[in-house]
């Protein structure tokens, strides 16, 4: 397989991208998260709990999607002055390297997605089991 510079410097886009992308679900989880723990100190339920303990798996998850994300972009850039000082034989490994890192990042990101849909439907549940519910 012939590698050069070009090759490791077409993930910049999308491992850009996909940071952005858990930057911005960490944004949102953590607005999320303040308005919960205020609506727990004032009407503490059972289901605000379950909610709260569920995005707290997903922050962490979310944290480890970031730092696996910036791990494989790292080692991208590493992969580039490998390459560019002549070290291809290196460079290959390092780019297949940061391509398996970038693989755990989305195989972390459909886990936090699959944990995201469980607290959707603990919160329905809720919902549907409530006495105002109209039949």
């Amino acid at each position: 397989m012939n590698i050069d510079v070009t090759t490791p410097a077409l993930l910049f886009p999308a491992i850009s991208l996909l940071l952005l992308a858990y930057t911005n679900r960490f944004l949102t989880l953590a607005t999320l998260i303040r308005s919960l723990h205020q609506n727990y100190k004032e009407n503490p339920n059972h289901v605000l709990l379950g909610q709260i303990e569920n995005m707290r798996k997903r922050v962490h998850l979310i944290k480890h999607m970031q730092g696996v994300g910036i791990a494989s972009l790292f080692l991208c850039v590493l992969c580039m002055f490998l390459l560019f000082s002549g070290q291809t034989e290196l460079g290959k490994y390092t780019f297949g390297l940061s391509l398996i890192v970038l693989l755990i990042s989305l195989i972390l990101s459909l886990r936090e997605i699959a944990i995201s849909v469980d607290a959707l439907d603990m919160h329905l549940s809720d919902i549907e089991s409530s006495p105002s519910k109209k039949e």
